[in-house]
């Protein structure tokens, strides 16, 4: 089967053909740095790292740009409230950002530029759509710039929105030197006590569409293969993306993907309603690599509703997963991912990036590898681990493999396993000797210690209890 997505803008799903053979430009909106994240944030960079993970399986060289919006209104509006700097707020919440990132296992992008590095960029986009009759001035003076919506005939394409049907956008307090309502802002006039730069149009800061199309093109190109995001922000974001950029004469992305939300009882998760779930309290309750499962088990496009319970079945799903690993290794010995993902689970991954089918067969993999392992089928057990390693390296989740491996834990592990092996042989020689008591303390012991035995034809094993 052939790599396809659903493309939100032709409403349909496309095979996928890159501008560029055997290389994909992949654009993502990533944060407004205005707060911690929390979980529905980072539900994009997870799904969208498993599309880039995918494609570079696929022998495609990747360019993977995902942007920091470094300035906005609640930015503005926070750093005033604490008395601070805006760009202490925004420094703060993207370092927040960077490690939720990278505590669950995200690659890093290409390259993440910041939307106030690029000034230049966007000045030189708000000339062109000017010049082309698609932007203004306003004319009070006050340094904002605004797109014409009615001047470019295919806005709402994207969304599916017709325009006599849209609300004025809202992005100003005064829509007064706005020619129409739905207009929307390119740049903002400055404003006392605000960051601000020199235009040819007066001083200001810009508008958070026209970042995007600036930052988007500089490092892909007028055109580019993939343009990712959540889906509220399909409109007006994206939807204003697109308009500014192509009728300023750049082709723009080829593909749009969106990604579900993550809802709480049915609500948008929001700092504003009060239920949001940082991430560095989620990571107490379960660890970083079961939460990467619990976001990425679920095919990009739906909606998740959070709830504790199924938070801690995708831990103990993965946990059944890890547990097989481990047996595995310890019987067959080291075991290398298998060179190819298994059939069913590439054709699943193909179709629109369907990781909960991709996970059927994952799970079918481990069924057989415990069978074969209580069988004593050792090269089996092997085969059905080296196909289990490449799935879960496709998806960023292989137990034994960077980031979840770490050298140091793995030399307290020997430790420990030292240690724990002396008790284990003092327990079997209470056995053998029918002092069942003394064999059931020890156990109850290392119970009590955090760690599960567990009794099989080939002697006890041991393993670190989970939460």
């Amino acid at each position: 089967m052939s790599l396809r997505f659903y493309d939100t803008r032709a409403r349909s799903v496309r095979d996928f053909a890159p501008l560029r053979e055997g290389r994909v430009s992949l654009y993502l909106c990533g944060a407004t740095v205005q707060a911690a994240p929390h979980i529905g944030h980072i539900r994009s960079g997870v799904n969208f790292d498993i599309l880039r993970r995918w494609l570079t399986y696929l022998g495609y060289e990747v360019t993977f740009c995902r942007n920091v919006t470094d300035i906005d209104d609640k930015i503005l509006n926070i750093a005033s409230d604490e008395g601070v700097e805006w760009w202490a707020v925004s420094e703060r919440n993207q370092r927040a950002f960077t490690w939720a990132y990278d505590v669950l296992g995200c690659l890093p992008p290409s390259v993440e530029p910041r939307a106030t590095g690029h000034i230049p960029e966007m000045i030189e986009l708000m000339g062109r759509l000017i010049d082309k009759g698609h932007a203004y001035p306003a004319g009070d003076g006050s340094g904002d710039v605004y797109f014409d919506v009615l001047s470019f005939p295919r806005y709402g394409e994207l969304s599916n929105q017709r325009v006599d049907q849209m609300r004025g956008a809202g992005d100003t307090d005064d829509e007064r030197a706005k020619r129409d309502p739905r207009d929307f802002a390119l740049w903002k006039g400055a404003r006392p006590g605000e960051p601000s730069w020199d235009t040819p149009w007066g001083r200001g800061r810009p508008g958070w569409h026209l970042e995007c199309s600036a930052m988007s093109t500089k490092y892909l190109g007028p055109t580019f293969d993939i343009h990712g995001g959540g889906v509220d922000l399909l409109f007006p974001h994206h939807e204003n993306e697109l308009a500014q950029s192509n009728a300023a004469g750049d082709g723009f992305a080829r593909y749009w993907l969106h990604n579900g939300m993550l809802t709480m009882s049915g609500e948008k998760m929001s700092k504003s309603l009060g239920n949001s779930l940082l991430i560095p309290d989620l990571v107490r309750r379960v660890r970083p690599v079961e939460l990467r499962y619990y976001l990425a088990q679920a095919q990009y496009r739906s909606v998740i509703d959070f709830s504790e319970e199924a938070l801690q079945e995708a831990a103990s799903a993965f946990q059944r997963v890890e547990g097989f690993l481990t047996r595995a290794v310890e019987i067959a010995g080291t075991v290398a991912p298998a060179a190819q993902v298994p059939t069913e689970f590439a054709a699943a991954l193909n179709d629109d990036l369907n990781v909960s089918q991709g996970l059927a067969t994952l799970h079918g993999q481990v069924r057989e590898g415990n069978a074969a392992l209580t069988e004593g089928a050792k090269e089996q057990a092997a085969r059905c681990a080296a196909n289990v390693r490449a799935m879960l390296g496709v998806l960023g989740l292989d137990p034994l493999a960077h980031p979840w491996v770490d050298s140091r834990e793995t030399g307290l592990r020997e430790v420990v396993d030292a240690l724990v092996s002396v008790a284990l042989e003092q327990r079997q020689a209470a056995r053998a000797r029918k002092d069942y008591a003394a064999a059931d303390a020890i156990r109850d012991q290392l119970t009590q210690a955090g760690i599960v035995v567990e009794d099989t034809p080939h002697g006890p094993r041991w393993e670190l209890r989970r939460n």
